[in-house]
């Protein structure tokens, strides 16, 4: 005779972090567009929260699966929590003038539907997290980890970003390029996802 095992609680750390997570969504975005976005003070603090965020993500996920700690609360929050924070990110900065709004719609497109398709087959179908997924978050944080610094060309309104010179104009191009390819990952990830839906749908289909 087989155990039941009992699912976790969701009162545990990493849904905690997760809810953290969303709760510092609107305080990031509202330190970033201080003073129109131009405040460098203001920019480091947003930085650090988005840092906080990222970090988190990793960690409640690691404790999730380690100590079997995965809730039906969790499968659902989680992939909110993160589209909630790189999507205020993208907005923000869109607003600012650092990510031209074009690619902050294409991306948000893509990262909405596939949340909300992956949410509504959730029961159905298992669909395992792509190393193209991996990849394109990772470039996503690095790329609007760097455009939320006070970057020199960071600066869309004529604030004063000093400090960097030479270097931080780098810095900046840096981040530019890990944006272009964390759409071009972004798309390609959404690519690969809705042909895996399509594929495992004619399966059940069968």
């Amino acid at each position: 005779m087989s155990e039941t095992v009992a699912k976790p609680s969701n009162w545990n750390v990493p849904n905690a972090l997760t809810t953290l997570r969303i709760l510092l969504v609107p305080v990031f975005g509202w330190a970033l567009l201080q003073d129109g976005g131009d405040s460098t003070l203001w920019r480091w603090i947003a930085f650090a929260i988005f840092a906080v965020a990222m970090i988190t993500d990793k960690i409640d996920g690691d404790l999730a699966r380690k100590y079997n700690l995965v809730t039906d609360f969790g499968k659902i929050a989680d992939p909110i929590a993160d589209k909630a924070i790189t999507g205020m990110a993208f907005i923000a900065l869109s607003i600012t003038g650092d990510i031209w709004w074009w690619v902050t719609i294409v991306v948000l497109l893509r990262e909405w539907s596939v949340t909300l398709l992956r949410l509504s087959i959730l029961k159905k179908v298992v669909m395992p997290a792509a190393q193209s997924g991996k990849v394109k978050t990772a470039l996503q944080a690095v790329a609007l980890g760097l455009l939320v610094w006070p970057l020199p060309h960071g600066d869309a309104h004529g604030g004063n970003f000093d400090g960097f010179g030479v270097v931080g104009e780098g810095i900046f191009y840096v981040g530019q390029a890990a944006l272009a390819a964390a759409v071009v990952m972004t798309l390609w990830s959404g690519f690969e996802f809705y042909r895996e839906v399509w594929r495992q749908r004619k399966q059940l289909q069968g």
